[in-house]
């Protein structure tokens, strides 16, 4: 009997996804974090934008994305506003309000930007003693060292852009943000032969899809997982990442951090396309089996009678 309701209850929640949800667009807030999700043109664009987009689509939902500072996002979550948020960064205080998909969007490296004028060699958190490090105001920094240190001063900036126009114009001594994220925004400014970054991380963390606290959003966000797994299989997902790799940095050390990084993008290329045709033959391997045992049995029951 138990298990005949758990089956009634699964069919029941694999129809709210496949048709109840389907009714409204899923309302989802993000700040403009390129290339992972940013504007162009007017319209919504980035490697997890479109990975959000492409994992919805499979499930039958839509999504509309509204663009506002990072505080107003969080906010808007707590105060039941929007059905997600896209690109957040796990943390147990923020499961009241929100969550979270298990499978993340992308893995991000935060490394610390300078001014080619200035070059700066980080190794250890002491290097940093006495130094202005710009930071983006509600951003959660996953190491413990850098963001307890007290050794040097933090300084919020308005934007990320903004960020990286004080780091070339000397107002602070560094800049912390995402590798990809930093030198496509030094590009897109007209800086990117004037800012560069060490291969060396201050930091790791995932970025990840999250959701209201709802039964039914609970559903999709499991179902979305489940997904996202499946499509991070496939060459298409490798394509992605390769596209919106960053632009190489001016510096050495950066350099080289780009082209392992664009080479493993090529190998997971490489290795989705493998895949593929591995599952393909191993299908056309067993159709023809099947065939072969079709007129064996065929065959056998053409032969005559024999007494």
């Amino acid at each position: 009997m138990r298990a005949v309701v758990r089956v009634v209850i699964g069919l029941q929640l694999m129809c709210c996804v496949a048709f109840g949800l389907r009714a409204e667009p899923l309302r989802l807030v993000t700040e403009a974090w390129p290339p992972y999700v940013y504007e162009e043109n007017g319209q919504p664009t980035g490697l997890d934008y479109e990975i959000t987009r492409e994992g919805l689509r499979r499930l039958g939902r839509e999504m509309q994305l509204q663009f506002m500072p990072w505080k107003r996002c969080l906010l808007a979550m707590q105060q039941g506003q929007a059905d997600g948020i896209l690109d957040v960064f796990y943390h147990p205080s923020r499961e009241a309000s929100m969550q979270f998909a298990s499978e993340p969007l992308s893995d991000i490296e935060f490394v610390l930007f300078y001014s080619r004028s200035r070059p700066f060699r980080y190794r250890h958190i002491d290097d940093l003693r006495g130094l202005v490090i710009g930071i983006s105001a509600g951003y959660w920094y996953n190491d413990d060292a850098f963001r307890t240190a007290q050794t040097f001063r933090r300084e919020e900036g308005p934007s990320h852009e903004a960020n990286i126009g004080k780091l070339a114009r000397h107002r602070v001594d560094l800049v912390v943000n995402d590798r990809r994220t930093g030198m496509f925004l030094a590009n897109r400014l007209g800086l990117g032969r004037k800012i560069s970054y060490n291969a060396t991380p201050v930091g790791q963390d995932n970025l990840y899809l999250a959701l209201a606290r709802t039964a039914e959003l609970r559903t999709l966000a499991q179902a979305f997982s489940e997904e996202l797994r499946r499509f991070k299989a496939e060459p298409a997902y490798a394509e992605l990442q390769a596209r919106y790799a960053e632009s190489p940095a001016p510096d050495k050390a950066a350099r080289k951090n780009h082209k392992q990084k664009v080479k493993q993008y090529k190998k997971g290329l490489s290795d989705a396309r493998n895949r593929e045709m591995r599952k393909y033959y191993e299908e056309m391997k067993q159709k023809q089996e099947e065939m072969m045992k079709m007129r064996e049995e065929q065959g056998d029951a053409q032969k005559p009678i024999t007494l």
